[in-house]
């Protein structure tokens, strides 16, 4: 029989044995949790959709171009796993402050009347049964999104960005059909108050500056790559990482004349629909009107052609402020035709001639008080 040679560890291994086992069970467990990290790092996955792109760096003052906006794509789970997994992702510990107030500055009586009824539809659609506070964090949200580079400057713009494509819509209600749905009539009205307020500067401060939202039983792939900064009701808000989801990035302002998307006719009641064509029916008269007053006017030297202001009107006149040395001139011009041509004052600036007061003429003052004071001490 072979006998096999005695296998014999050295004896610095022999005497250290457990703490060599201890660091091999560490080692072993990181490779493990590596793998399982490289295998599945964000959840449930479903093929054919890809994530999100990596939000790009965002430096005050400078013109980098902001991330865009992501597709309406949603991971293939069930409600109940969607409630679990959006519960088991904890909210943002960094500072979360709130928005500034948002004041419309609409370029017409038709596009503030617009703007209202887009965001009082989106209220409405996607938060009704939410409650208040539900309510005005969608409006809130609508509202970040007018400020922030990445989304359109009017509130139209917003809401029914990319609802003319299936999945490429931001807000669920204007690609799924529910705008077919005729709105209750009290829901839309409390709706509609909420959307006024916002529009007026009232601000919800709990979502901060959140530009994204869903519902809890939904997760969107968007998700994973966003703080997670609040939840209000059913509903999840989020913001963009770093820069571009903090107060420096959301510079932007409303653009003044807001778009009339073809979804929103006939969806609003007959009075807001009447209001709206009275509106712009009385802004294409008055602006008729400007044109026809100012075609009418001479045109006044140094004016540009159609000059209005800031309310639209025909600029009649303009006087431009003339300087102290021309309008000396055009005195001493005058003085030197006749003392006729000289007014009242003219010739009391001059001349100190033709009126009864003790004030000097203009720049004379040391020599009037000088002889005033001669003639005292006679």
């Amino acid at each position: 029989m072979v006998k096999l040679p005695v296998l014999r560890l050295p004896t610095f291994v022999r005497q250290h044995i457990w703490s060599w086992l201890v660091l091999a069970t560490v080692a072993g467990l990181y490779m493990l949790a590596g793998i399982s990290v490289a295998i599945d790092k964000s959840g449930p996955q479903v093929r054919g959709v890809a994530a999100s792109a990596a939000v790009p760096a965002f430096r005050p003052g400078e013109a980098a171009a902001p991330p865009a906006p992501e597709p309406l794509a949603f991971k293939e789970v069930t409600p109940e796993d969607a409630v679990a997994w959006n519960a088991s992702i904890p909210l943002s510990d960094t500072p979360n402050p709130a928005a500034r107030p948002f004041v419309l500055a609409a370029a017409s009586e038709a596009d503030r009347l617009r703007a209202v009824e887009c965001l009082t539809a989106a209220v409405y659609y996607e938060a009704a049964i939410e409650g208040a506070d539900g309510q005005r964090a969608v409006a809130q949200v609508v509202l970040n999104r007018v400020r922030h580079p990445a989304y359109p400057s009017t509130v139209c713009g917003v809401v029914f960005e990319g609802a003319e494509r299936r999945t490429g819509c931001q807000f669920t209600f204007t690609c799924d059909g529910a705008l077919a749905r005729t709105p209750h009539a009290d829901l839309w009205a409390q709706a509609k108050r909420i959307a006024e307020e916002a529009l007026a500067g009232k601000v919800y401060a709990p979502v901060g500056w959140s530009t994204h939202y869903h519902t809890n039983w939904v997760v969107p792939y968007w998700a994973a790559n966003l703080v997670k900064a609040a939840n209000v009701g059913t509903h999840i808000f989020y913001r963009w990482e770093g820069g571009w989801g903090r107060p420096p990035a959301f510079t932007g302002r409303h653009a003044g004349a807001e778009p009339a998307p073809a979804k929103m006719r006939g969806l609003t009641a007959a009075p807001a629909e009447q209001a709206l064509a009275e509106a712009e029916a009385k802004d294409a008269a008055a602006a008729t009107a400007a044109a026809q007053a100012q075609a009418a006017l001479p045109q006044q030297p140094g004016a540009a052609a159609g000059a209005v202001d800031i309310a639209q009107r025909p600029i009649v006149r303009r006087y431009e402020p003339l300087r102290r040395e021309t309008a000396t001139a055009i005195i001493t011009e005058r003085a030197a035709g006749g003392a006729d041509r000289l007014t009242a004052s003219q010739r009391w600036m001059l001349t100190g001639e033709g009126t009864a007061t003790t004030e000097p003429p203009l720049g004379r003052r040391a020599e009037h008080n000088e002889a005033a004071a001669q003639a005292g001490g006679r």
